[in-house]
């Protein structure tokens, strides 16, 4: 049992980090699907966006560029395959390269449009200076995080984070990703209401 002492002590619970992190968690993910929809989610997006920005690379790189563990990444994979937003082909040892098609192009463009909202909105009640030391600060907490402790996934390259930092220091509200030479048309039907997996 926890003494008096001990519970007096202890922090309220919107003192402790892990709380307002996860309610953070939470208010990302809510905004991002009023703003893009419940068709696509928060990691499927990171999927969509990592592969645009590194066509072929294997299903155990894509999960260390997204922090997320590889049996998790390939069996989000496999949903977007399905879809028709990527494809995925065998390479040696079992590995699968993978790419977007010009659906899963479609789908990246559709979005585009909504994420410099989504950035926006999330850090208006914030001032300017607010906001970059806001992003300084994230920036800092994952990067020692992944480099002193282990992670479901290894960690990501460490030009790969450098390239990440110095993009998100000029602007949180532009993306630089664009679009395809040629694209066809993708009619997308209307968006689901219900919740997706992720």
């Amino acid at each position: 049992m926890v003494k008096r002492a001990e519970q007096a002590s202890a922090p309220a619970l919107y003192e402790e980090p892990g709380h307002l992190i996860r309610r953070a968690q939470q208010i990302a993910v809510s905004r991002f699907h009023d703003v893009h929809g419940r068709h696509v989610t928060p990691i499927q997006y990171a999927i969509l966006r990592t592969l645009h920005e590194s066509p072929g690379i294997d299903q155990v790189t894509l999960a260390q560029l997204i922090a997320l563990d590889t049996s998790t990444t390939a069996d989000i994979a496999a949903r977007l395959e399905t879809k028709g937003w990527i494809d995925r082909h065998v390479m040696p040892r079992r590995q699968r390269s993978l790419s977007l098609t010009a659906a899963g192009e479609e789908v990246l463009l559709e979005l585009k449009p909504g994420v410099g909202i989504l950035s926006g909105g999330m850090m208006a009640s914030l001032e300017p200076a607010e906001q970059r030391e806001f992003m300084r600060l994230l920036r800092k907490f994952v990067h020692l995080h992944d480099s002193q402790n282990s992670t479901p996934a290894k960690r990501p390259a460490t030009a790969t984070l450098k390239a990440s930092s110095k993009a998100s220091a000029k602007t949180s509200a532009k993306t630089s990703f664009k679009a395809p030479a040629k694209v066809s048309a993708v009619k997308t039907g209307p968006r689901a209401k219900t919740p997706t997996k992720p």
